[in-house]
Formats: structure tokens, sequence, C-alpha cells
């Protein structure tokens, strides 16, 4: 019997039975819901224990969280945490606009899980200036002195990134500055004022 012949005795069988097409249908309807959300009920259930407890310092304070194990650093940082300073641009790790420092080494928060950072020392853009003088960083105040952003939405990553350039000793020139910046996107084009506030600030350290 093919498909077409199935369908049609099916339906007879319903009209015997005394369901209207409409009856059968909705009931039909109803019934595959019904299959789906039970169907759905054990991968619900197993996804629960997912989660693992991390201990990290961020901006020298010490935090244990329990995260599901899915959890970017990017989304500890700002759904957990509340240091909203890392922003989230392209979720991919392309633009840089989530760049922080782990153990001193510039990282895209986007790409790192966080249960993966069990005892690791997390330096966000909040965590420059922690001084009661409220003194910027210095390549912070290099960026303000050079007017390296215009929307500012890039500029914590830029500002991360760009220090971590300076501590990996990629300042000898303004190619150079380029090419280790290049991970950090700049919608508003500020490249070439990025450029000066990194090179100001490698001249004064």
């Amino acid at each position: 019997m093919d498909q077409r012949a199935e369908h049609e005795s099916f339906v007879d069988r319903a009209a015997d039975a005394g369901l209207s097409r409409r009856t059968f249908v909705v009931a039909g309807a109803v019934a595959a819901a019904s299959t789906s959300l039970l169907g759905a009920q054990p991968a619900a259930a197993a996804e629960t224990g997912m989660s693992s407890r991390v201990s990290l310092t961020i901006n020298g304070t010490r935090h244990t969280v329990t995260v599901d194990n899915r959890t970017s650093l990017l989304d500890l940082l700002r759904e957990h945490l509340g240091l909203t300073g890392t922003k989230k641009g392209c979720d991919a790790g392309a633009c840089g606009a989530c760049t922080v420092l782990v153990n001193g080494r510039r990282v895209n928060g986007c790409l790192t899980l966080a249960v993966r950072l069990e005892g690791a020392d997390v330096t966000t853009i909040e965590g420059l200036a922690p001084g009661e003088d409220d003194r910027l960083h210095p390549l912070q105040q290099a960026f303000i002195d050079q007017d390296a952003f215009q929307c500012g939405y890039c500029t914590p990553g830029q500002i991360m990134s760009g220090i971590g350039c300076l501590r990996e000793g990629h300042t000898g020139s303004r190619e150079e500055i380029r090419e280790w910046m290049s991970g950090n996107i700049c919608r508003c084009g500020c490249y070439v004022k990025i450029v000066n506030a990194i090179e100001q600030a490698g001249k004064g350290s």
C-alpha cells in the first residue's frame, strides 16, 4: 500500500469511529505535541548537573561561583559578577571587544570557558585604576589625550589589548603596534589614534 492509500485508509477508519476530519487532525496534532514534549524531558533532565564551582581572583578580589560548564569568562564577568565594562561584540572571538588579561596575558573572554580558570588571576578594565585617588592607568590617560575613541564600545577591549601589547614588548614601531593590535576592531575607525595612545604609553613606561 502506497503512502497516499495508507493515509486515506487511516482517515476512513477514523470516520468510521465517528471522528470528523477536523477532530482527527486536531487530535493528531495534540498527540504529536505531547510526544515532542515527552521526548524533550530526558534531554532537559540530562542537562542537570552540568555545573561546576570555580574560584578565581578578579581585579584583586577572590570569587567562588557555581556556573554552567558552558559559561564563558565574558558571561561570568557580565552576567554573574556585574562587571559590564568588558563588552560583548561578536561573541565569536573576531572583534576583541571582550579582551581581558588572564595571568597577565590577553585573552578573548567570549572564547574562554570560566570553569577552566580555577585559580587564575583576571584583570578587567574595572581593575586598572583601583587606587583611591582615581588616577587612571597611563594607557587610559593616553586614550583620552589622543582622543582615541568615538562611540567607546570597543575601548575597554582596545585598552586591555594595548596593555598586553605593552607588556609583551610589541611597541618597537607603529607598524609593530598595528600588527599586534590587529585582533581588535574599531568600527569608528580610530586606528591611527589608538596607535598614538599605545605609543605614548610605551614611551612613558
